[in-house]
């Protein structure tokens, strides 16, 4: 299963990166704002910066909602970095633009995903990724990670090569759920993935041993 981290953050992105599991980076205009950065040149070359940390897979999103914009950002953003792959809204047009952006051999990562059917469309369109976002079902009391089995289920039954790849995922469980179910991306804040990292045995076993190894050395 990919990681990916999910932030605009330069120094997480770096963090998730020396920590030697990162896959990719997905980010929205919502987090780029939570960083300041606005303005077009800015976001653009922000982009850019997170490109020249990982090596692939960074999600631009569009901010049109009509086809005609959607393309034309979407061109621009591809000319950013080969690394960069287009974030496309789960809408009519949308899917119309994963087409032909298909065609066109530029990659997408259809957002905004909240049912199979529309992740079937996505699929149909030839979208790379398709992004569930879990945790904001889980908010209106459905169980977003039956959905994520669900769109595995019929990906695997009909072989499409769209990857399915876990958003909004809130919490380490979140993500351990996502592997069994068998996601092939998660992706998450940089808390979730260090998450992983903590049992309280471990951290107990590790201080037994320094302690022992204090004393055979007779400090």
């Amino acid at each position: 299963m990919k990681f990916f981290i999910d932030t605009a953050n330069l120094d997480e992105i770096r963090e998730a990166y020396d920590l030697g599991v990162l896959d990719g980076v997905t980010t929205n205009p919502s987090l780029m704002a939570k960083e300041g950065i606005s303005g077009d040149a800015n976001v653009r070359a922000h982009y850019k910066a997170i490109c020249d940390i990982v090596d692939d897979k960074v999600s631009a999103e569009v901010i049109s909602t009509d086809f005609e914009g959607m393309i034309k950002e979407g061109k621009e953003l591809a000319k950013i970095d080969d690394k960069i792959v287009v974030k496309i809204p789960m809408i009519k047009d949308g899917v119309k633009a994963i087409k032909y952006f298909n065609s066109e051999g530029i990659r997408t990562n259809c957002t905004l995903v909240f049912s199979a059917g529309q992740a079937i469309l996505a699929a149909k369109a030839g979208a790379s990724y398709l992004s569930p976002f879990i945790g904001r079902l889980d908010d209106i009391s459905y169980d977003g990670l039956e959905l994520i089995e669900q769109i595995v289920h019929i990906y695997h039954t009909y072989g499409f090569a769209t990857e399915v790849l876990a958003a909004s995922v809130r919490h380490s469980m979140h993500l351990i759920k996502c592997a069994e179910i068998g996601a092939d991306v998660v992706t998450c804040p940089l808390k979730v993935i260090t998450g992983l990292l903590k049992h309280p045995l471990t951290d107990s076993g590790l201080a037994t041993f320094l302690a022992d190894h204090a004393k055979a050395a007779g400090k």
